[in-house]
Order: structure tokens, then sequence, then C-alpha cells
């Protein structure tokens, strides 16, 4: 490699929790760089949640990560003229990357309500282990159970 790496830039906790994850959250809900936008989403799903649920809206945000964050994931490999898809863990920071864009999208394939409320109803869902964002994770899961056979293929 001819340059040193780039030093990852420090996130700053987000205004309202002063937690670093809501605010990568908010930050992966951000289109066109209008984060006031983003943030007023997440902050108004967050309310909501607390409003319904009658629960500490952190705690179910974590517990909604911790059951769409997958453990495995799919990498594509050729060899010997094959494509092959293989097994691989998945890095932490990864893991809530993921999981943050299958929540997004989750929430934005719902239809018929704002961008808050379908992000709400979808957290509240995958705290309960339900809804579409665990379903993504499931079929990763199971995609990668199936390719097992290759996992001597990694590396």
């Amino acid at each position: 490699m001819r340059h040193k790496k780039p030093s990852k830039r420090e996130i700053q906790a987000d205004v309202k929790y002063s937690r670093d994850d809501v605010a990568k959250f908010i930050n992966y809900v951000m289109r066109r760089g209008k984060k006031s936008t983003a943030s007023r989403v997440v902050y108004a799903a967050l309310t909501r949640v607390h409003e319904l649920s009658k629960q500490d809206p952190l705690k179910v945000f974590e517990e909604a990560f911790k059951n769409v964050s997958p453990t495995l994931e799919v990498r594509s490999k050729r060899v010997g003229g094959a494509n092959y898809q293989i097994p691989f863990p998945v890095r932490p920071e990864r893991r809530f990357f993921l999981a943050s864009r299958w929540l997004i999208d989750a929430a934005a394939s719902r239809k018929g309500a704002p961008m808050g409320v379908k992000l709400s109803e979808e957290l509240m869902s995958a705290a309960k282990g339900e809804g579409a964002a665990v379903k993504k994770r499931q079929d990763v899961h199971r995609m990668a159970e199936a390719n097992k056979a290759f996992a001597h293929f990694a590396r």
C-alpha cells in the first residue's frame, strides 16, 4: 500500500440521548445531507416507542438491534471457474450497519404513514423478534448455514 490508512473519524454523540449508536443511526437515516430532518424522524420514532410500549425507548432500540444484527453473512468467491457463496463472520461495525440498513429499509417499505411512525413500528416489532428486518436476518443466516460446506474456501 502506498498511503497510510486514513484515521477513523470520531462520531459525536446525539443531542437528546448522548449516545453514539443513536447518532450513527441518525446518520444512516439521513438523505441528501438533511441531518435535522433525519434526527427529527428518529427522535419522533423513539418518542412514539415510549408512548406505545411504556418502556425506555433506548432499551427497545438496543433489543431491536440485538435481534436484527447478523453474526454470519455470505460472500461470493470465485474458485476454479465457479462462484461459491462462502459464510464469513460479521465484524461488529458491519453488524451495526447491516442492522441499521435492514431496519430502515423495512420501515420504508411499509405503506401509508410518516417515516417516524413506520420506524417506530419496525423497532417495536424487531424488539419482539418479528418483522421484516428480523426476517432478513434469518434469511441471511439460513443462506450461511446452507453454504457451510464451502467454508473451507474462506482464505
